[in-house]
């Protein structure tokens, strides 16, 4: 009977913590990490840095003069050098340290050994980032992130930034219009293409920037966030309508460039190499992001009348393309298929898009459409993306790389709220306000009565 109740005092507690860890694991990854994960990863790391290391072929051999000194002071066999370590830094989802590499190496030879530092740790995953020529960071993930996004509390903010979604290294994926002007969104039907489209909106929904939005879904994208928009047009008539009004717009802020700048009028505006952001403050025109969703819509024809109205829109989108960004208006182009077969001018259109973001496709032809161009590597990622995680997308950019993102759950009353909140900030756009959205009235909650009315009786 003692031995039972030994056990039992013993084994309950012991057997209640392990369940309680493993539903944590499972259920609530970050406390987990936050309480378990974490100490056992650092103490992996302290003490088995340079054993691992070494088996990694992250070592060197060391200086002759190292060797002389080791030899001299503590008689001891010298070992290879692995890269010097940098005091460990815990944060929500994992851990970074930074690292000095030992003479010979390379970033590119620490990221090829990835999946065995995150093996020999019990990470998730491991991370390398280039500081300067001889310093990398290393970022240990200690869980998935994408699983239940939860953005970062820091997040970078400043005009036409919007933190849109969360990477998988656990840092945030900040849509900057200023460094990427103009960026491709492709998605198939529940792949999470409108919750990306609905966060891009909101935040910029709280800055000085004009919106405006083409969505031949007759609106049912974007006229929930009719109060913030500077134009809507919801078929392609009035679409073929707005876009010579942008062109427009596009010329005379150039025309106000050369102005400033003393250029002559007559100069081309494709030899205009500054922009408005070097305006004065009082003198810059207001940004405008132009957001197209169902992009095939604008390209499909039916009679002849509609191809050559579809060629002028085409050329149009070209042209605010290759020549928006230094008039401040920036593009936003969303569909499920964006490839040669819409028409003329799409390959032309998409070469002009350098940022590429691809949800769940259904087939793979979509996903190079999307990536294939720049990132090669990441169609493959993209056509693995399966139909029970919506909100996963590959990101891509000129510059080879892509990682992948999740967007966080945003409902759409939430994101509506938002754009009636910030109705005042919509900037006076005389040439705009013909498309103008009808904003709705809203219901509000009727007053409650002062006096209770009493049945009359006959």
């Amino acid at each position: 009977m003692t031995d039972l109740t030994t056990l039992l005092e013993v084994g309950g507690p012991v057997a209640a913590l392990g369940g309680g860890a493993a539903y944590a694991r499972a259920r609530h990854p970050g406390v987990y990490w936050s309480t378990v994960g974490l100490p056992v990863s650092i103490a992996r790391l302290l003490g088995s840095y340079s054993s691992v290391m070494e088996a990694c072929g992250l070592t060197v051999t060391p200086s002759r003069l190292r060797v002389l000194a080791v030899k001299a002071t503590a008689r001891r066999e010298v070992r290879p050098v692995p890269p010097r370590r940098g005091i460990i830094r815990p944060t929500t989802t994992g851990l970074r340290l930074r690292l000095r590499l030992a003479p010979g190496q390379e970033p590119a030879d620490v990221a090829a050994s990835a999946e065995r530092l995150r093996h020999a740790w019990g990470v998730h995953a491991v991370y390398v980032t280039p500081v300067k020529p001889g310093v990398i960071d290393l970022r240990l993930v200690g869980f998935d992130v994408l699983r239940k996004v939860r953005m970062p509390r820091k997040l970078q903010a400043g005009l036409l930034k919007v933190p849109v979604a969360l990477r998988e290294d656990a840092t945030a994926f900040v849509r900057d219009y200023r460094t990427v002007p103009h960026g491709l969104t492709l998605g198939a039907t529940l792949s999470g293409k409108s919750m990306y489209l609905r966060h891009l909106i909101t935040g910029l929904a709280r800055q000085p920037v004009a919106l405006v939005g083409i969505d031949c879904k007759r609106g049912v994208e974007l006229a929930p966030f009719a109060a913030r928009l500077s134009a809507l047009a919801t078929d392609p008539e009035q679409a073929a309508e707005l876009l010579p009004v942008l062109i427009e717009e596009m010329e005379d802020r150039y025309d106000l460039i050369k102005a400033r700048q003393g250029v002559a009028p007559d100069t081309p505006d494709e030899e205009i190499t500054s922009d408005i952001w070097d305006l004065p403050e009082h003198e810059r025109p207001v940004p405008v992001v132009l957001f197209v969703d169902e992009v095939a819509e604008l390209f499909l024809v039916a009679t002849k009348k509609d191809e050559q109205r579809r060629d002028e829109m085409v050329t149009q989108l070209i042209r605010l393309a290759q020549l928006g960004r230094a008039a401040g208006i920036y593009l936003e182009i969303c569909g499920q298929r964006f490839g040669a077969e819409l028409g003329k001018g799409a390959t032309m259109l998409r070469a002009q898009l350098t940022g590429r973001v691809c949800h769940r496709v259904n087939d793979e032809a979509s996903a190079k459409m999307a990536l294939g161009d720049i990132a090669p590597e990441a169609v493959s990622a993209a056509c693995a993306i399966a139909p029970e995680q919506p909100g996963l997308a590959v990101i891509g950019d000129a510059s080879g790389g892509w990682s992948r993102v999740r967007t966080p759950y945003l409902s759409l009353a939430e994101a509506a709220d938002t754009c009636h909140a910030s109705a005042h900030l919509v900037p006076d756009m005389p040439a705009l306000q013909p498309f103008r959205p009808a904003v709705p009235v809203r219901p509000g909650k009727s007053p409650a009565p002062l006096v209770r009315p009493q049945p009359t009786t006959g």
